[in-house]
This record gives C-alpha cells, structure tokens and sequence, in this order.
C-alpha cells in the first residue's frame, strides 16, 4: 500500500493518500485544502482518486472535498452519525476557515464496514467522542485516528456532539486493543513528531493514564 501523509492549512492537519499499487485505485483520508498538492501527488504515482474518507465532520477536514470531488469524482463516505454535521456549517463559519462547503456523503458507513481501494481496505473503528460520528481507519500496521487521538494527546470534547467519556472509552476499550506496534497516524500535527505507535501512547499519553482515568 502506498501511503503518504500531507499537512495542510494554518490548522496543521494531516490529510492522507493511499494507494493501491497492483490497480493505481486510490483514496484520500481528510482532504483539509491544498487539493492540487493531492492531486499532484496522486499524478506522479499514476493513481486515480475513487474515494474520499472523512474522519469526521468538523470543518477543518472537509475543507477540501468540494473541489477534490469536483476534480476526480470521487464519492464522499463518512460515519452515519456526522452525516448531518458535514453539511450544516453557516456562511460565517465558511469565511471564518475560508472553506467551501462541503457537497453531502455519497456513502454513509458503520462501525465494522470496509472501505476498499483497489486491492486494499481500511476497516471502518466508531469511536465517538470528539464528535458523535467520529472514526477510525485500520488496515494491519496502520490506524487513522483523526481527531479522536493524537500523539500524545486527545481529541477536544468541549464542541456540541462531544463527550470526554466516549472518547475515553473509544481510545481505551477500542484503539488500544490493537497490536502496540500499529502506527498512529492522527488527524493533526499537534505532537512532538508526526506518528506513534499503539504502544507508546499506552506508556505516554497523559490523557489516558491510569490516574486520569480514575478522576472521571
């Protein structure tokens, strides 16, 4: 599987494009603006661009769908429960990040779905919290956390839908049953370094030890 990871816009998120490299069919994880990067990208490795997957609804990852939809086709998929979010944002809240709207998701998927790409997948993970649709992608070795986890860090649960004890739960009692090698790729550039691991963020995320965990 190809895969590459990209920063995008002054909100330092990470979108993500991944390839199959048998059918050149591909897939870009939260397009956050900057689509032409994407696409040149995409280009380079002959991929075509079949999908487009939200992590979740909030505005700063969606930025990017309209013209990347507009420009390849791709058909949007995000969880069921953000479906209503992605689409809902006032014109100030679009002139305030200086997005477009997003167009609505094609697919709506579940907890335990798969999402193909060519000869690929990524297993669909709900874990709510951040928002009530948000979720995580998983194909062996890899996990896309969004905003749900970071390195180091956690997803914020202070905005409407949020929920400090799902995504308490969504971490603990769904991310961390994954092998501790998987890579940790988040859905922000808010750590020290750009990946973890399952592992290390046992040992050292702050927001999920044992003490904090206890004071809910």
């Amino acid at each position: 599987m190809y895969l590459q990871q990209f920063q995008m816009s002054e909100f330092i998120v990470f979108s993500y494009l991944l390839g199959c490299q048998k059918t050149n069919e591909a897939l870009v994880i939260d397009p956050a603006g900057e689509v032409e990067i994407i696409l040149q990208q995409a280009r380079k490795n002959n991929f075509q661009i079949r999908k487009i997957v939200n992590t979740h609804g909030h505005i700063d990852h969606i930025m990017g769908n309209a013209e990347l939809k507009q420009r390849t086709g791709a058909v949007i998929i995000v969880h069921e429960a953000d479906a209503q979010l992605m689409t809902h944002y006032s014109a100030s809240s679009l002139v305030m990040f200086d997005a477009q709207p997003s167009p609505p998701p094609d697919i709506l998927v579940r907890d335990g779905e798969v999402i193909t790409f060519g000869e690929e997948s990524l297993k669909v993970i709900h874990t709510p919290g951040h928002t009530p649709g948000s979720m995580c992608l998983y194909t062996p070795g890899y996990i896309f956390t969004g905003d749900t986890l970071f390195v180091e860090g956690v997803g914020r649960t202070d905005l409407p839908g949020g929920s400090w004890s799902m995504l308490l739960a969504s971490i603990t009692q769904k991310i961390f049953l994954l092998p501790d090698e998987t890579v940790i790729l988040p859905g922000h550039n808010y750590g020290y370094k750009p990946t973890s691991t399952i592992g290390e963020e046992k040992r050292n995320n702050p927001w999920v030890s044992p003490s904090l965990e206890g004071s809910l």
